[in-house]
């Protein structure tokens, strides 16, 4: 066998237990923070980061996601619903939180007692969720939280999926001014399409206008945002007070930033954080004519030796890569073979030069192994989707191991989270 230290030796030696299956997530966090340290060099100062770390941080573990980035340094964090920001509260996490999508108004008094922040995006849930901060505020059903509920009002500026309306904007920021229990404390929109030039200057102007309209009635809202990782890797749009960074946090360029964008910083700083390895829990030597997995639409023409790697689409490698994807295995491609099913895949390892594959073979699925790499970008082509949907793929069931100076420094698994 070539290739690092075995993953049980590496996880020994740093004092952490076993991984109670053969495929793991590596997450890097010094990659993490040298990203993070990327996008401060590229704004003005006091700008603040509030990276978003929805869907379990993009499928890299939302709770040693946040506690790196908190550590580093960042300015708040940004969630989409109500139980991922109590999750990373429960875990310690002291950072701002901000809900980026509007919450049940039973959680409201939650929200307050927790101090979570929320965005308000329509009218109708707005209403009730001022009814309920009132009602928290005045003790109705409990004791009073000892902090107003902090609400970001979103803009409808082109998204067409949430907002208020701008003409609404300055009579709803009046009235939560008055509102008992309720603090308004930013204002924000999201883009439609980065890319899209005359698309983004529309929306950015129609924010603008919102801004000056507030304005000129006297009402300064403390925190403007409007950039997510397109608009700030593609500089589409200002920073205003802050950034929400997203997909670009984990080090992935998002597919809407233009190429030319993409070779200069930050952008051309940036570093994936995330692999996904396996070992084989076997490898046999077939004879031409074997079919291969279930339904089977690849048979061997010639006598084969098959890996039996054991992730598959109950962990995010879906069966649309089918007979299309490849593995790395001592530096070289191999491609998988057969139908990919729940918990495997199966790679055709026939051809790879010198000693045969045996069980104690890394192969790599997502990331470099010698001087070949698989990207995230190559397998959401392959499976016909983007990168957002293809990272956050990845199942929680997936054991991920955490490495900071290229050393294990925790783990998490369904049944337990250990750090050194």
């Amino acid at each position: 066998m070539t290739g690092p230290r075995p993953i049980e030796l590496r996880l020994a030696g740093a004092g952490l237990p076993p991984l109670p299956r053969m495929a793991w997530l590596e997450i890097d966090l010094d990659r993490l923070r040298g990203n993070l340290a990327a996008f401060r060099a590229a704004l003005p100062d006091g700008v603040r980061i509030e990276p978003v770390v929805k869907a379990d941080a993009y499928g890299h573990g939302a709770v040693p996601v946040a506690r790196a980035l908190e550590s580093a340094g960042v300015d708040g964090l940004s969630v989409a619903a109500f139980d991922e920001a109590v999750e990373l509260r429960s875990a310690g996490i002291r950072s701002p939180i901000l809900c980026l999508y509007a919450v049940p108004p039973a959680v409201v008094p939650a929200a307050m007692r927790l101090d979570i922040a929320v965005a308000a995006s329509g009218e109708d849930l707005l209403e009730r969720t001022v009814a309920a901060a009132g009602a928290a505020w005045r003790g109705d059903h409990g004791p009073r939280p000892r902090r107003a509920l902090r609400v970001h009002l979103d803009v409808e500026t082109g998204l067409g999926r949430a907002g208020l309306a701008p003409d609404r904007m300055a009579l709803w920021t009046r009235r939560l001014a008055t509102a008992p229990g309720v603090r308004v404390a930013g204002i924000w929109s999201h883009l439609q399409q980065a890319d899209d030039r005359p698309r983004t200057d529309a929306q950015g102007r129609r924010f603008e206008d919102v801004l000056g309209r507030l304005a000129e009635a006297r009402i300064r809202l403390p925190h403007r945002h409007l950039a997510a990782s397109a608009g700030l890797l593609g500089r589409a749009v200002p920073a205003y007070d802050g950034v929400r960074i997203g997909l670009a946090t984990y080090g992935i360029v998002p597919d809407d930033v233009a190429p030319e964008a993409a070779r200069r910083p930050p952008a051309s700083l940036i570093r994936p954080i995330l692999s996904l390895h396996a070992r084989p829990v076997r490898v046999t030597d077939l004879p031409a004519g074997t079919g291969i997995s279930y339904g089977p639409t690849f048979t061997t023409t010639r006598p084969s030796r098959i890996a039996t790697l054991p992730l598959g689409y109950g962990d995010g490698v879906p069966r649309a890569v089918s007979n299309r994807a490849s593995a790395l295995v001592r530096g070289r491609r191999v491609p998988l073979v057969g139908n990919v099913a729940m918990d495997a895949v199966m790679a055709d390892v026939t051809d790879l030069p010198g000693p045969p594959v045996t069980v104690d073979d890394e192969f790599v699925l997502v990331g470099a192994q010698g001087d070949e790499a698989i990207t995230i970008e190559e397998l959401a082509r392959m499976r016909t989707t983007n990168t957002w949907e293809t990272v956050t793929a990845m199942s929680r069931r997936l054991p991920r191991v955490y490495h900071a100076a290229a050393v294990p420094v925790a783990v998490r698994t369904l049944a337990t989270w250990r750090d050194r």
